[in-house]
Protein backbone atom coordinates (compact mmCIF):
# COMPACT_ATOMS: atom_id res chain seq x y z
CA UNK A 1 0.00 0.00 0.00
CA UNK A 2 1.60 3.26 -1.17
CA UNK A 3 1.33 6.10 1.35
CA UNK A 4 2.24 9.76 0.97
CA UNK A 5 2.28 12.75 3.27
CA UNK A 6 0.97 16.14 2.14
CA UNK A 7 2.50 18.57 4.65
CA UNK A 8 1.73 22.23 5.10
CA UNK A 9 0.63 24.96 7.41
CA UNK A 10 -2.74 25.18 5.65
CA UNK A 11 -3.54 28.55 7.23
CA UNK A 12 -6.09 28.24 5.71
CA UNK A 13 -6.50 25.39 3.26
CA UNK A 14 -7.38 26.64 -0.24
CA UNK A 15 -8.95 25.12 -3.31
CA UNK A 16 -5.41 24.94 -4.73
CA UNK A 17 -4.33 22.74 -1.81
CA UNK A 18 -7.44 20.61 -2.30
CA UNK A 19 -6.67 20.24 -6.01
CA UNK A 20 -3.16 18.97 -5.23
CA UNK A 21 -4.63 16.67 -2.59
CA UNK A 22 -7.18 15.22 -5.02
CA UNK A 23 -4.37 14.50 -7.48
CA UNK A 24 -2.31 12.83 -4.74
CA UNK A 25 -5.29 10.71 -3.69
CA UNK A 26 -5.40 9.25 -7.21
CA UNK A 27 -1.67 8.46 -7.19
CA UNK A 28 -1.47 6.86 -3.73
CA UNK A 29 -3.50 4.29 -1.82
CA UNK A 30 -3.31 6.43 1.30
CA UNK A 31 -2.69 10.15 1.80
CA UNK A 32 -2.06 11.82 5.15
CA UNK A 33 -2.52 15.58 5.29
CA UNK A 34 -0.02 16.72 7.91
CA UNK A 35 -0.86 20.12 9.36
CA UNK A 36 2.32 21.68 10.76
CA UNK A 37 2.16 23.31 14.18
CA UNK A 38 4.54 25.99 12.86
CA UNK A 39 3.86 28.67 15.47
CA UNK A 40 6.86 30.57 14.08
CA UNK A 41 4.78 31.55 11.05
CA UNK A 42 2.19 33.17 13.33
CA UNK A 43 -0.83 31.42 11.86
CA UNK A 44 -4.26 33.05 11.98
CA UNK A 45 -5.87 29.76 13.06
CA UNK A 46 -4.75 27.35 15.76
CA UNK A 47 -3.45 23.93 14.78
CA UNK A 48 -6.71 22.37 15.96
CA UNK A 49 -8.79 24.81 13.90
CA UNK A 50 -6.68 24.15 10.78
CA UNK A 51 -6.97 20.37 11.23
CA UNK A 52 -10.76 20.71 11.61
CA UNK A 53 -11.04 22.90 8.49
CA UNK A 54 -9.00 20.42 6.45
CA UNK A 55 -11.03 17.46 7.76
CA UNK A 56 -14.29 19.19 6.85
CA UNK A 57 -12.90 19.90 3.36
CA UNK A 58 -11.77 16.35 2.50
CA UNK A 59 -14.84 14.30 3.40
CA UNK A 60 -15.23 13.19 -0.23
CA UNK A 61 -11.75 11.64 -0.38
CA UNK A 62 -12.01 8.22 1.29
CA UNK A 63 -8.27 7.50 1.29
CA UNK A 64 -7.29 10.78 2.99
CA UNK A 65 -6.67 11.27 6.70
CA UNK A 66 -5.74 14.48 8.51
CA UNK A 67 -3.46 14.95 11.50
CA UNK A 68 -0.97 17.47 12.87
CA UNK A 69 2.72 17.23 13.51
CA UNK A 70 5.64 19.13 14.98
CA UNK A 71 9.36 18.72 14.48
CA UNK A 72 11.09 17.39 11.40
CA UNK A 73 8.81 16.33 8.59
CA UNK A 74 11.05 13.38 7.73
CA UNK A 75 10.83 12.03 11.30
CA UNK A 76 7.05 12.26 11.04
CA UNK A 77 7.06 10.62 7.59
CA UNK A 78 9.18 7.72 8.87
CA UNK A 79 6.91 7.23 11.87
CA UNK A 80 3.93 7.14 9.48
CA UNK A 81 5.76 4.65 7.20
CA UNK A 82 5.29 6.99 4.23
CA UNK A 83 6.78 6.33 0.81
CA UNK A 84 6.67 9.92 -0.42
CA UNK A 85 6.05 13.57 0.30
CA UNK A 86 3.72 15.50 -2.00
CA UNK A 87 4.34 19.19 -2.58
CA UNK A 88 2.37 21.57 -4.76
CA UNK A 89 4.12 23.85 -7.23
CA UNK A 90 2.05 26.82 -8.33
CA UNK A 91 4.67 28.74 -10.23
CA UNK A 92 8.37 28.88 -10.97
CA UNK A 93 8.81 31.08 -7.89
CA UNK A 94 7.85 28.08 -5.69
CA UNK A 95 10.40 25.80 -7.30
CA UNK A 96 13.64 27.09 -5.74
CA UNK A 97 12.35 26.85 -2.17
CA UNK A 98 10.70 23.48 -2.74
CA UNK A 99 13.75 22.09 -4.58
CA UNK A 100 16.06 23.02 -1.70
CA UNK A 101 13.63 21.56 0.84
CA UNK A 102 13.37 18.33 -1.17
CA UNK A 103 17.16 18.00 -1.31
CA UNK A 104 17.44 18.52 2.45
CA UNK A 105 14.70 15.98 3.06
CA UNK A 106 16.46 13.50 0.77
CA UNK A 107 19.65 14.05 2.76
CA UNK A 108 17.76 13.38 6.01
CA UNK A 109 15.87 10.36 4.69
CA UNK A 110 16.88 9.04 1.25
CA UNK A 111 14.18 6.35 1.22
CA UNK A 112 11.34 8.90 1.04
CA UNK A 113 10.76 10.57 -2.32
CA UNK A 114 9.43 14.08 -2.85
CA UNK A 115 6.93 14.40 -5.66
CA UNK A 116 5.91 17.77 -7.05
CA UNK A 117 2.33 18.16 -8.25
CA UNK A 118 1.00 21.13 -10.18
CA UNK A 119 -2.52 22.31 -9.34
CA UNK A 120 -4.99 23.30 -12.00
CA UNK A 121 -3.85 26.57 -13.59
CA UNK A 122 -6.88 28.40 -12.17
CA UNK A 123 -5.21 28.07 -8.75
CA UNK A 124 -1.68 29.03 -9.84
CA UNK A 125 -1.83 32.44 -8.13
CA UNK A 126 -3.79 31.36 -5.05
CA UNK A 127 -1.98 31.31 -1.73
CA UNK A 128 -3.17 31.21 1.86
CA UNK A 129 -1.46 34.56 2.45
CA UNK A 130 -3.30 36.28 -0.40
CA UNK A 131 -6.60 34.71 0.61
CA UNK A 132 -6.18 36.03 4.17
CA UNK A 133 -5.36 39.52 2.88
CA UNK A 134 -8.44 39.62 0.67
CA UNK A 135 -10.67 38.25 3.46
CA UNK A 136 -9.24 40.71 5.99
CA UNK A 137 -10.55 43.62 3.94
CA UNK A 138 -13.93 42.04 3.26
CA UNK A 139 -13.24 40.71 -0.22
CA UNK A 140 -15.00 37.66 -1.63
CA UNK A 141 -12.78 34.56 -1.23
CA UNK A 142 -15.46 31.97 -2.09
CA UNK A 143 -13.70 31.08 -5.37
CA UNK A 144 -10.48 30.30 -3.49
CA UNK A 145 -11.60 28.40 -0.36
CA UNK A 146 -14.33 25.92 0.60
CA UNK A 147 -17.42 27.37 2.34
CA UNK A 148 -16.33 26.24 5.83
CA UNK A 149 -13.03 28.07 5.42
CA UNK A 150 -14.73 31.19 4.05
CA UNK A 151 -16.97 31.27 7.13
CA UNK A 152 -14.00 30.79 9.46
CA UNK A 153 -12.10 33.62 7.78
CA UNK A 154 -15.11 35.91 8.02
CA UNK A 155 -15.51 35.11 11.72
CA UNK A 156 -11.81 35.54 12.45
CA UNK A 157 -11.63 38.95 10.86
CA UNK A 158 -14.98 40.11 12.28
CA UNK A 159 -13.72 39.38 15.80
CA UNK A 160 -10.47 41.26 15.07
CA UNK A 161 -12.34 44.52 14.40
Amino acid sequence: MRHCIYPGTFDPITRGHLDVLARASKLFDRVTVAVAHNAGKGPLFSTEERVAMVRDSVTGLANVTVTSFGGLLMDFAMAQKADAIIRGLRALSDFEFEFNMALMNRHLQPAIETIFVMPNEQFSYTSSTLVKQVAKYGGDVSHFVPPNVGAALKAAFASAK
